[in-house]
């Protein structure tokens, strides 16, 4: 996670990746922190992360109290800080990586390998390694400066996958559209789910996937 607006889609990918019984290793940036507490009042700290993880995950959209079971025993946390963690490293064993939600200086910092936090050099990592890197990018509209970043990003094999919801899975409530974007986030490194109805054609009507 880094500092842009959209923890809720951050909630909703984490929420998934458990229930496909996925090893999780969260990192959670410094900026992201503030974020969190803006948007849940909830603040994350590294001596209570369980607690608050959990009290995180079991919240909707909007905020209230939902039906989730946050068994969280599949995440292993690592500080921002802590450029000695296994991720930092390409020996690491990790399938691939997702940066939900991406700022636009967290977007700049992976594009030029700056390494600055263990969220960077995780992706850096990523990248030289050939795994799959998602960067959910939450902002607009965008810069000329930014839109060339995430050029060199897709160059280096990242996907690019902007923080746009769909209306066409008939969306009723805005954790539909929430889980539309994580969904499709999962998509991309190829991880099972039930987020969003999928597209079958005009004729086809949609279905749970």
């Amino acid at each position: 996670m880094s500092g842009a607006s959209g923890t809720p889609y951050a909630a909703s990918v984490l929420r998934a990746l458990l229930q496909a019984g996925e090893s999780v290793d969260l990192v959670v940036s410094r900026a992201s922190r503030l974020t969190l507490r803006d948007e849940t009042g909830i603040s994350f700290r590294d001596a209570h992360w369980q607690d608050d993880l959990r009290e995180w995950l079991s919240r909707g959209a909007d905020g209230k109290p939902g039906t989730f079971d946050a068994d969280i025993t599949g995440v292993r946390y690592w500080s921002a800080g802590d450029l000695a963690a296994g991720p930092s490293s390409g020996s690491y064993p990790a399938k691939g990586m997702l940066i939900v939600p991406a700022s636009t200086a967290c977007v700049a910092g992976v594009a030029l390998g700056l390494s600055k936090d263990l969220l960077q050099r995780a992706a850096s990592v990523t990248l030289k390694e050939g795994r799959p890197l998602v960067v959910a990018v939450r902002e607009t509209p965008l810069s000329g400066q930014t839109l060339r970043q995430l050029a060199a990003l897709d160059d280096a094999g990242a996907t690019v996958l902007p923080a746009s919801p769909a209306f066409y899975a008939g969306a009723t409530h805005i954790q539909h559209l929430v889980d539309f974007v994580a969904g499709r986030a999962l998509d991309a490194v190829g991880v099972p789910h039930r987020l969003y109805h999928r597209w079958e054609g005009e004729l086809g009507g949609a279905r749970s996937a």
